[in-house]
């Protein structure tokens, strides 16, 4: 495709992102193509080759694109290729293809306590101190050694002078040594992204997304607290809780806002954890967790992003409570919550994007897949939803590349 064409073919594509924002009808369903560790097995290697083989793996994914030709992509280079980055790092939160987990398993995250209980007063009192201090070297080795850092608050006048002593701390030395070996890898990650990306754009393909962000609740019960310490805190520590969401909302968008506007592309996906109906009260829900993700929605949109919730599991129960929001200004992305239902309630509201089923796409036949997308598009897409065609998480990474091509085929041939 010659580059006119291919500029046209990307205005076409991203405007049918934009009218599904908009909540007006596009010339036709758009369709997504988000993968992580299926492109291993569409490109016949393993998933820890993806990881490390930066050339490799956009060769593969630059193939997956120009096969299936969706209207949107996701970061495919960046979602998988990290592993040189992880291991300069020494990360110790996850363990991945090769580190930690077979060369063909996907990512493992470790849910451990990485903040204690008592700590909440220190991280809200000085998130940087906090950071600094105590939870980098906690999650990272190249960070270890951070610990014997001055207490940068009330530093002043000759104190400034002394308290500078600490960088010749050879446990602070040879971490920052480790530090700037881990950006140089980064950055060399980073720009094989940046290079892909824009590979993609210059042969028709926008991007789903700018950058990614996390709710506050999600934020703290991920990667600070664990899964059990976070279950406590809503008995025991609320009241410090809800001050700390209400604080990391505002640190959260200050990170976000300029990541987004500096990618070009508005849409900001944020992979929801903890808001299913199965891990909290609809009263925990509204006290706990909706309140600061909402501040943060509103704090996007204000300044002209759009944020995309993927809402992981079943979020029925939900529905009514995060329809708060303006309408025309968010993209909603279910994994398991009834599309139909979803489309009731939140139709006049939001863009949708999802939601075929995990289990269908790994285990079923394409008949099924294409039985499944008509099903969506009779009873969302041409009821007048505003739908961004998707697996329900991304393409497992399991699925069978011919019910890959059965979805975006049967997308084409019922609203093409």
């Amino acid at each position: 495709m010659n580059a006119p064409a291919a500029s046209a073919a990307y205005d076409q594509r991203w405007q049918r992102i934009q009218d599904c924002i908009n909540l007006k009808q596009p010339d036709r369903m758009p369709v997504a193509l988000y993968s992580t560790f299926w492109l291993a097995k569409y490109g016949g290697i393993t998933c820890k080759q993806l990881m490390y083989d930066y050339e490799k793996t956009k060769e593969i994914a630059e193939r997956a694109v120009l096969e299936f030709e969706p209207d949107v992509i996701s970061t495919l280079l960046l979602t998988v290729a990290s592993g040189r980055s992880l291991e300069a790092i020494g990360f110790k939160q996850l363990q991945w293809p090769g580190h930690g987990v077979g060369d063909n398993q996907p990512f493992q995250y470790l849910d451990r306590e990485y903040m204690k209980a008592d700590e909440y007063d220190e991280f809200i009192f000085d998130p940087t101190g906090y950071y600094l201090h105590t939870y980098l070297p906690r999650v990272a080795e190249a960070f270890e050694g951070f610990e014997e850092l001055p207490n940068f608050p009330g530093l002043h006048y000759f104190r400034l002078v002394g308290s500078v002593r600490s960088f010749a701390n050879p446990r602070v030395r040879a971490a920052f040594e480790n530090v700037f070996k881990a950006a140089e890898e980064s950055e060399r990650f980073f720009q094989h992204h940046v290079q892909f990306m824009a590979r993609m754009a210059s042969l028709g393909y926008p991007a789903t997304n700018g950058t990614t962000g996390v709710s506050p609740y999600d934020f703290i019960a991920d990667y600070f607290r664990g899964a059990t310490g976070m279950m406590k805190d809503l008995f025991r520590n609320k009241d410090k809780l809800l001050q700390l969401l209400d604080k990391v909302a505002v640190f959260l968008l200050r990170q976000i806002i300029p990541t987004a506007k500096a990618s070009g592309n508005p849409i900001v996906f944020i992979p929801i954890h903890w808001a299913p109906d199965a891990f909290m009260s609809p009263k925990q829900f509204e006290t706990f967790w909706w309140p600061s993700f909402r501040k943060m929605l509103i704090g996007l949109i204000d300044v002209g992003l759009v944020p995309m919730p993927l809402w992981e599991a079943d979020c029925t129960k939900r529905l009514e409570v995060i329809k708060d929001v303006p309408a025309g200004k968010c993209i909603y992305w279910f994994e398991r919550t009834d599309m139909v239902k979803a489309f009731e309630v939140l139709g006049d509201v939001v863009a949708l994007r999802g939601n075929l089923s995990p289990s269908l796409l790994t285990t079923g036949k394409p008949d099924e897949v294409d039985a499944a997308v008509k099903h969506l598009v009779d009873n969302v897409w041409n009821q007048g939803g505003k739908l961004i065609l998707d697996a329900a998480f991304g393409l497992p990474d399991e699925t069978p590349v011919e019910n890959v091509r059965a979805m975006f085929d049967a997308a084409r041939k019922y609203a093409g």
